[in-house]
């Protein structure tokens, strides 16, 4: 089974939808999803996810299922505990200094412990247990059944499935926690997803019948290379490397 995850495009968070650059991001994005064998699409709720979403669904003839769970991973809006005044509604975007003083934050048992994550205006073990449940929910559907840290596969599991996701880089760091069994904030503070980028997670059998997830490809933007379209740094904090223009 492969999971494709798609950050949207480039937003515009004032009107939840997409800059003039995202949209056409999310042109060039269709060009080459239309050339994917997808069983299913699935779709965040939110503007910006659905914008993105569109053109290749309307390339391709095909429908998405809007998924609540799939909206951004956000938590209320509280102040951070790293800078005065600073405050933000996502569980990211710690200075390096404080979140790699605390294990914690690495620690897939304990991160949801910590004070700051505790102090949230929404309950974070909620949030993330929807998450969970959610994805766990939607494959099992697929013949995929989570026991502990490993997948079990049914005899009648839809193994060449390939279900495509256009959501949000919070959400697809909280899902790939999940898949890899490892600590979300180490994928939100240490990984960048650029917008309208493509991550794929694929299931190995190293043992028939019993499956984990690998991640082969994270936060690719080869739609955009040759193009003339720059990678956008929306939610990076230093330059992204982009093939399509010369940085040397």
């Amino acid at each position: 089974m492969r999971l494709i995850f798609i950050r949207h495009a480039e937003p515009d968070y004032s009107v939840d939808s997409l800059t003039e650059a995202g949209f056409r991001e999310a042109a060039l994005l269709a060009k080459r999803t239309a050339q994917w064998d997808v069983t299913a699409y699935f779709v965040s709720p939110l503007g910006r996810a659905q914008a993105t979403a569109a053109p290749t669904l309307a390339q391709t003839g095909r429908t998405a299922q809007t998924l609540d769970w799939l909206r951004e991973f956000s938590c209320g809006e509280y102040q951070m505990p790293d800078r005065e005044n600073k405050t933000k509604k996502v569980p990211w975007d710690f200075l390096p200094e404080y979140w790699t003083a605390r294990p914690e934050f690495a620690d897939r048992d304990r991160w949801m412990q910590l004070p700051v994550m505790q102090a949230m205006p929404q309950n974070i073990e909620t949030r993330f247990a929807e998450v969970c449940t959610g994805i766990d929910g939607l494959l099992a559907q697929y013949g995929y059944r989570r026991e502990g840290g490993i997948y079990r596969v049914e005899e009648a599991a839809l193994r060449d499935a390939t279900l495509v996701f256009f959501c949000h880089l919070g959400v697809t760091g909280a899902i790939a926690g999940h898949l890899l069994n490892m600590a979300p904030p180490l994928l939100w503070q240490s990984f960048f997803l650029p917008p309208s980028s493509v991550t794929v997670l694929n299931t190995e059998e190293q043992t028939p019948g019993i499956a984990a997830f690998r991640c082969q490809m994270m936060g690719d933007t080869a739609h955009l290379r040759g193009s003339g379209e720059p990678v956008s740094a929306m939610g990076a904090f230093g330059p992204v490397f982009d093939e399509s223009r010369p940085i040397f």
